[in-house]
């Protein structure tokens, strides 16, 4: 496959855009996060999400120490070429971090976030710390 359509995208002054991940059966937002141009192009060849992980400064394939994969079944592209949608299957039920169903997990109340999604599992036992 030619990479042409990776030129059509536009990336940001550090080569990366944003990419929302969404269930592909709910329609929820699952998370947001970047990808650079590798990223998108195994994202593809691959079959699951794989991002850019700014804090680490290296590739972060979803789920590698979760084992909370996100298998791909559609990838899209916004009217103005800069925001990637990804429509996933998120394997095992939990995409954040925190171990939460999704990352949009705070509400605003009164002028304060308030975390209005149960934990699912406790991130201590998810991740190695």
């Amino acid at each position: 496959m030619s990479e042409q359509w990776l030129q059509q995208i536009k990336w940001n002054s550090d080569g990366l855009v944003p990419a929302i991940a969404q269930d592909h059966l709910t329609g929820k937002v699952l998370m947001v996060a970047w990808m650079n141009q590798e990223a998108l192009a195994l994202t593809v060849q691959e079959n699951r999400a794989i991002y850019w992980s700014r804090s680490r400064q290296k590739l972060w394939r979803k789920g590698e120490e979760s084992g909370h994969v996100q298998q791909l079944h559609d990838i899209r592209l916004d009217c103005d070429d800069d925001v990637i949608l990804l429509s996933v299957e998120q394997l095992g039920g939990i995409a954040c971090h925190t171990g939460r169903e999704h990352c949009f997990f705070k509400t605003l109340k009164e002028g304060e976030w308030v975390a209005v999604e149960p934990v699912l599992k406790d991130p201590n036992t998810i991740y190695d710390k």
